[in-house]
């Protein structure tokens, strides 16, 4: 299941005399991603190189920022994806210490970097939600909203109009069991609007 993690964290390491100041915090888009790095840069003006590598669906980028292709942001992102991590944002800071390490070494280096962080983070699953909708004879309404209560879905909104009509969302695994539950309990009565089976924006 894919986690997300609770807040910023942050690690130094010093290889050969160069420091490496990681950070991986969530983060939910790449323009969200930008402005953290901007403000990294303005931060270290004395700094050789700002990697980062960000895990957020289509929104994903591994940036090397001058160091030789593929030793630093994509690394970092392969420890992203390593963890199953998602809407997540991993930044390196380095500070040139005088001595080269080489591809290889540039590639633990940021690796060890992310990794170090990611464990004195807290991670959370990540829950896909379902919303539904449907509408119901005025009747029938008590015993939806306690259905709902039971199944531990969040109500979204009502309306009274001619009918009940409820919105809600539930985690995306309990949702078929309970349009099933629904169906049921309401004798064909229950109408769907739309798909039933939409999955909803987290």
């Amino acid at each position: 299941m894919p986690q997300t993690i609770l807040a910023p964290v942050h690690h130094e390491l010093i290889i050969k005399k160069s420091r490496f100041l990681a950070c991986v915090q969530p983060m939910p888009d790449r323009a969200g991603a930008q402005k953290i790095v901007a403000s990294l840069r303005a931060a270290h003006p004395g700094a050789a190189h700002v990697c980062w590598a960000l895990l957020a669906g289509g929104q994903s980028a591994a940036v090397d920022d001058g160091e030789p292709s593929g030793t630093a942001g994509r690394p970092m992102l392969d420890v992203l994806r390593h963890q199953d991590l998602e809407g997540v944002l991993a930044t390196v800071v380095r500070y040139f210490g005088g001595v080269k390490l080489g591809a290889g070494g540039l590639v633990r280096a940021y690796t060890d970097s992310v990794a170090q962080a990611l464990l004195g983070a807290q991670k959370v699953a990540i829950v896909r939600l379902r919303q539904l909708r449907c509408q119901v004879p005025y009747p029938l309404e008590g015993l939806l909203r306690r259905e709902l209560e039971l199944a531990g879905a969040t109500l979204d909104e009502v309306s009274h109009l001619d009918a009940v009509g409820f919105t809600f969302s539930l985690p995306q695994d309990k949702a078929d069991a309970l349009v099933a539950r629904l169906n049921e309990a309401g004798n064909g009565r229950v109408a769907w609007l739309g798909e039933p089976d939409l999955p909803a924006q987290n």
